[in-house]
């Protein structure tokens, strides 16, 4: 995804952690995390950084897809454009709101923070685009807001919009982006899965030992793409935590999550841990 959410793959990359293991790895963008796992569904992709919602959302259709990591939580946030008059959560009835999709992690975020206000989705103006047009949108002031992740959320405040509120402050630790990885990939390759797992590790260990004190280490292995300022990219890089593994605390939080989305019928129910999670087992 075109996010600093997936810099331990960025890292690990750049510092040529995959060869050390000789592991032949291609870099491939999408725009939105669900046609990242159609791609998944499809057999084009054996590994994803990806959002927890898209992924899912997919399970939940019988993609055989494991998560076999924790890459990052929190990190997004609701973009008020310049010229909306909106200040409060009530504002936002009838207002155009862009998320990256139906199945993302912004589209779950907003429908609880509507909900949790006495409003519903029903109640604004809700519009799927692809990240690079929100940005482009949100700039333009075409639409009145937009839920997205980082590094677009400290981006467009540096450009002048307005946050109205982050997603830790919707929802307290919320899980976001995963690893996952195909079914098919894990049971012919189970010791590359667990390689690349160690990877992953030692990347968010790079990350989380130079975040505060030497982020311009991580900053400069981020692609341009991505990086448009070094100095706002490195506070969007302190903006939200980098984890790994999957822990019972992790896998709580993803829990609490599933609920919510049952809640507000994302999801006919919730998924079973064996159906979700990979231990390298």
């Amino acid at each position: 995804m075109p996010s600093d959410h997936n810099a331990a793959l960025f890292v690990a990359d750049k510092q040529g952690l995959f060869k050390e293991k000789n592991i032949s790895v291609e870099l491939v963008q999408f725009n939105s995390g669900g046609d990242l796992m159609v791609s998944m569904a499809s057999g084009k992709v054996d590994i994803g950084y990806v959002g927890i919602s898209p992924v899912l959302a997919a399970v939940e259709k019988e993609v055989p897809v494991k998560i076999i990591s924790a890459a990052q939580s929190e990190g997004s946030g609701i973009i008020l454009s310049k010229d909306s008059n909106i200040s409060t959560v009530s504002d936002l009835r009838g207002k155009i709101i862009a998320t990256p999709g139906e199945a993302s992690i912004q589209y779950v975020l907003l429908n609880y923070y509507l909900n949790k206000n006495g409003l519903s989705i029903k109640q604004v103006n809700s519009s799927v685009m692809k990240t690079p047009s929100i940005n482009d949108a949100i700039k333009s002031n075409t639409i009145d807001a937009c839920v997205t992740f980082q590094p677009y959320v400290s981006s467009s405040q540096a450009n002048g919009n307005k946050v109205l509120i982050n997603s830790h402050e919707i929802l307290p630790n919320h899980p976001c982006c995963v690893v996952v990885a195909s079914q098919d990939f894990i049971d012919k390759k189970p010791d590359t899965v667990k390689d690349i797992v160690a990877i992953h590790e030692n990347a968010t260990e790079f990350i989380n030992n130079n975040v505060k004190n030497n982020t311009s280490a991580v900053v400069d292995l981020l692609p341009n793409d991505i990086v448009s300022n070094k100095d706002v990219e490195a506070k969007s890089l302190e903006s939200f935590p980098f984890v790994y593994g999957l822990n019972d605390t992790f896998k709580s939080d993803i829990d609490n999550f599933m609920k919510i989305e049952v809640d507000l019928g994302l999801l006919k129910h919730p998924i079973s841990h064996d159906q979700l999670f990979w231990d390298g087992k």
